[in-house]
């Protein structure tokens, strides 16, 4: 049979070996590469290709049958509805597309045309697969409760500047989402999902950089099914050296070994048995060849990879990846002093460890999972982004472990007698008729009352992360998912003296296109219950008071500019909260039913905000019970920043 013509999409990168294997098939007498489309001229020497940059007047003119598409991520869904349309089948590279929106846009032009688009996740051409889901199905492995994925690679920095779109997650306003699990690991992904069978249910991503990029160089996924099998990739662009990404299959009755790159599977089973088998692997070009030209099955066809498309959809909509502190990794730098290598210490036998035991990377202890504040290298807090928490808790970003210098502890997250108080943050009990503090809402003439009205804070990325501090973008979601407002929270802490003070801001920016109130219990009746803002709840474990400038009753509701908080833990180690506020805000406080302190907004009138509300309150932890002279001097301190 003569050659069928090819025209290959994009001949740069990694569209070098799309020409490769195009010589290859052309020495073969299986194709002959009848164009190119590139944006630059691309030398070819087994070949006279003709080149355009328009790919549908180069299918016109050379009525090829197969056009395989190696271009940015971006590009695909355009470039495939043409070729398809233009009557040619279509090789397009991983991932298909960048969005669920354009794999359909594909998926209609294939059932439009009738012409074949195969996906070039080269994993799934080997003969491993098939046979690892015969395993699967048999029993051998006895029941599968789940699949771990782990791959550790080495990249240096030219590999994120290497195009445009590399290390992006949007390029121009269109979403490219590049990235490790997306890109130079989408195999693990597409291949375990290929081992399953059945619907989504839930898709879970952390997201972490440690080179300066928009997207991720180590991340995981948890993908659980609707029949409740587990999904788990952790990969890494950081390790020190290259290792072999692989799959295990968990049964109860032993466990299957996918090696994807080397088509390399290890069985063994409990009875102690271990064997190890290499497979065959097709080419996938010559599998869409085989079937053009007698039908043959396509082993990557599109509507095969459409659970792929979902979990890189899961990835485009996470918030932004976390950077990772310098202090956790290794920076490698040439003799000028530029950064060669980033490696973070470690990160292969964690992504060995989410494998096993199906965790994500802050399930495992990671040490750059965590936002931690640190003040002259002692760290004093934590920061919660996504608290696992019930609707009713409002869930959102909150710092806990907040202690002072000596290391006593002095916030408390989840109490028995208000669940819903969370460690440090901003919490609003009405926002536009949202309960965004967690809890039943207070009717007017009712009382307290459990209500569907809860909002979550949603953390979207940091603008800046540091051991002293962060900043930080968070939506305001209302019930069913709208968006009210979004809120900029600068966050620093800084010594002060023998102890260390928390500088928190926050401006929060209306979105709804009308007045949004802010109100509170006190404002529906239930007076001196004027809550909601910033709120610090300390430990209940301690004997707390206010040490001045009054007690509870004095300061409560007073706009002072600032109010000491004291207590003793069961240990009888003493500690003083210093709250320090420019704004005149009434203080909320509360001491004998429980010990807290926090703003309110709406005492005992609503708060509108037009356009934004920006507030900032500053608090000095310190070890011992201050006296009077010693809190009104860090007051005055700590004001004049």
């Amino acid at each position: 049979m003569a050659p069928i013509k090819v025209v290959l999409a994009g001949a740069q990168g990694h569209g070098r070996h799309h020409l490769l294997n195009l010589r290859r098939l052309s020495e073969a007498g299986l194709v002959e590469l009848a164009g190119i489309c590139d944006l630059r001229p691309v030398e070819v020497d087994f070949a006279t290709p003709l080149q355009s940059s328009d790919l549908g007047e180069l299918l016109e003119k050379t009525g090829a049958e197969i056009t395989v598409i190696c271009t940015p991520i971006q590009t695909h869904a355009g470039l495939a509805v043409t070729a398809l349309r233009a009557g040619s089948h279509v090789l397009l590279e991983k991932p298909p597309a960048a969005s669920p929106e354009a794999h359909r846009e594909i998926a209609a032009a294939v059932a439009e045309t009738g012409r074949a688009c195969q996906v070039g996740f080269q994993s799934l051409g080997s003969e491993a697969v098939p046979a690892l889901r015969e395993l699967i199905a048999s029993g051998a492995l006895g029941r599968v409760r789940g699949i771990g994925g782990a791959g550790a690679w080495e990249r240096p920095p030219a590999y994120f500047t290497r195009s445009a779109w590399s290390g992006r997650r949007r390029l121009n306003g269109v979403d490219v989402v590049d990235g490790a699990l997306t890109n130079p690991f989408a195999h693990a992904v597409a291949t375990a999902l290929a081992l399953a069978d059945g619907p989504i249910a839930e898709i879970e991503t952390e997201l972490y950089h440690a080179n300066p990029i928009e997207s991720d160089d180590t991340s995981c996924v948890r993908v659980r099914l609707e029949d409740g099998l587990v999904i788990t990739i952790a990969v890494t662009l950081c390790a020190p050296e290259r290792h072999e990404p692989y799959l295990v299959v968990h049964g109860d009755r032993g466990r299957a070994t996918l090696t994807y790159t080397q088509d390399r599977l290890k069985v063994e089973l409990s009875d102690g048995s271990v064997t190890t088998t290499v497979h065959e692997r097709t080419d996938l070009l010559e599998n869409l060849i085989d079937h053009v030209r007698t039908g043959a099955e396509l082993l990557v066809p599109l509507d095969r990879t459409e659970t792929f498309t979902r979990v890189l959809d899961a990835v485009r909509l996470a918030p932004e990846p976390m950077p990772i502190p310098d202090r956790h990794q290794i920076v490698a730098r040439d003799a000028d002093g530029e950064v060669v290598g980033r490696v973070l210490p470690g990160v292969a036998a964690l992504t060995d460890r989410s494998a096993r035991e199906l965790a994500l990377y802050s399930e495992l202890g990671a040490p750059w999972a965590t936002v931690e504040l640190l003040v002259s290298g002692t760290e004093v807090a934590a920061y919660e982004l996504r608290p696992d928490l019930p609707a009713a808790d409002s869930p959102r970003p909150y710092l806990h472990r907040v202690r002072t210098l000596g290391g006593t502890e002095v916030t408390e997250v989840r109490p028995e007698d208000h669940v819903h108080h969370l460690g440090v943050g901003v919490a609003i009990s009405d926002l536009g008729g949202a309960n965004f503090w967690g809890g039943r809402t207070y009717v007017k003439h009712q009382g307290p009352t459990w209500l569907e009205d809860h909002g979550t804070q949603r953390h979207v990325s940091f603008d800046r992360l540091g051991d002293d501090g962060f900043t930080e973008r968070l939506e305001w979601i209302g019930p069913g998912g709208r968006l009210m407002a979004r809120e900029e929270r600068a966050v620093t802490a800084r010594p002060v003296g023998d102890a260390w003070a928390l500088d928190f801001a926050f401006t929060l920016t209306n979105l709804t296109g009308e007045p949004l109130a802010i109100q509170s219990s006190a404002t529906k009746g239930r007076a001196g219950a004027g809550y909601g803002g910033f709120f610090w709840r300390a430990p209940g474990t301690s004997t707390a008071r206010i040490t001045m400038p009054g007690d509870e009753q004095a300061v409560h509701g007073s706009r002072g500019p600032w109010v000491a908080l004291s207590g003793t833990t069961p240990q009888g180690r003493d500690w003083t909260l210093v709250f320090v506020q420019a704004d005149g805000d009434p203080w909320f406080v509360r001491v004998a039913d429980y010990p807290g302190v926090g703003q309110a907004l709406a005492w005992d009138t609503p708060l509108v905000v037009d356009t934004t509300l920006t507030r900032r309150v500053v608090t000095v932890v310190a070890d011992g019970r201050l006296t009077e002279g010693q809190v009104s001097t860090l007051a005055a301190d700590v004001t004049l920043w």
